[in-house]
């Protein structure tokens, strides 16, 4: 009889030799958690005594969860603090040029271009003078007709002898030859703006075609251009007449020979590079 309750006693009994291994369990999960959060966190010195802490109670030492592996990462991840990176990164900053923008680098580039283009203006205008004083050689006229380059623009300077009589602002009927081949020497692709301007000494005009000085250099000015733009090629939108009078002479009026040289009908032909007004 004995023996059959102590048999129906341990049968009774319910085996709970599994909440150790599982309360183990829910301890390691628990821990686990820990991990991940401190991980996620940014303070560098909580994780490294929370590592200590686990690694203590866990291991008993130092193992998987040891701080100095994971500054090893961070320092893998992170190479700009290394001395091999902040070199790298000085030359990256000398070849950048310093104290420069890279607005201010873009602005350099520009202006590079801009002087490539000018140096391909000023070339082309060279090429010109020289086709024109191959024509005033050709012509025997250089003491007639000369041509310098300058910052404004090619300038063709014409003396009013060659073109017309003292105090008259018609172009002679004998000299129209010269203006039609000038014309044909201004036929430039693409066109270019071209100023003509007409100047005279200081002798006050004593006729009754003009008032001053002034007008007589205006009209001349103008009454070649209609010459001029009687060729077809050259287009009238690109040319403009102006009038100086004797207020700017080239060399000084006390001389017939100074006189003779500030009579005279300019030709500019401008830059392209240069904005009109």
């Amino acid at each position: 009889m004995s023996r059959r309750r102590k048999r129906k006693h341990e049968e009774d009994h319910v085996d709970e030799s599994w909440l150790l291994p599982y309360s183990d369990l829910l301890t390691l999960l628990l821990a686990l958690f820990i991990v991940l959060f401190a991980m996620s966190s940014v303070d560098a010195q909580k994780f490294k005594n929370l590592s200590r802490a686990f690694n203590e109670a866990f291991i008993g030492g130092t193992g998987v969860m040891e701080f100095q592996s994971l500054e090893e990462s961070e320092e893998a991840v992170q190479p700009s603090n290394t001395p091999a990176a902040k070199s790298t990164e000085k030359t990256n900053e000398v070849e950048t040029a310093p104290n420069q923008s890279p607005a201010s680098s873009q602005s350099l580039t520009s202006e590079q271009k801009e002087q490539t283009i000018r140096e391909a203006d000023q070339e082309e205008l060279q090429q010109i003078q020289s086709k024109i004083n191959a024509y005033i050689q050709k012509k025997n006229l250089t003491n007639q007709l000369q041509t310098s380059l300058t910052e404004e623009g090619l300038l063709i300077s014409i003396r009013d002898n060659v073109l017309f009589d003292s105090g008259r602002a018609q172009v002679r009927s004998e000299d129209t030859k010269i203006a039609n081949d000038i014309s044909e020497l201004l036929v430039i692709d693409p066109p270019r703006n071209i100023i003509i301007s007409g100047h005279t000494d200081n002798v006050p005009i004593r006729n009754a075609g003009f008032e001053s000085n002034w007008e007589l250099s205006v009209m001349r000015a103008v009454n070649f251009m209609k010459v001029i733009l009687k060729n077809d090629k050259l287009n009238p939108s690109m040319f403009s007449a102006k009038g100086f009078g004797e207020f700017k002479p080239v060399t000084s009026n006390n001389t017939a020979e100074g006189q003779a040289k500030n009579r005279r009908v300019e030709i500019l032909i401008t830059p392209r590079t240069i904005k009109q007004p």
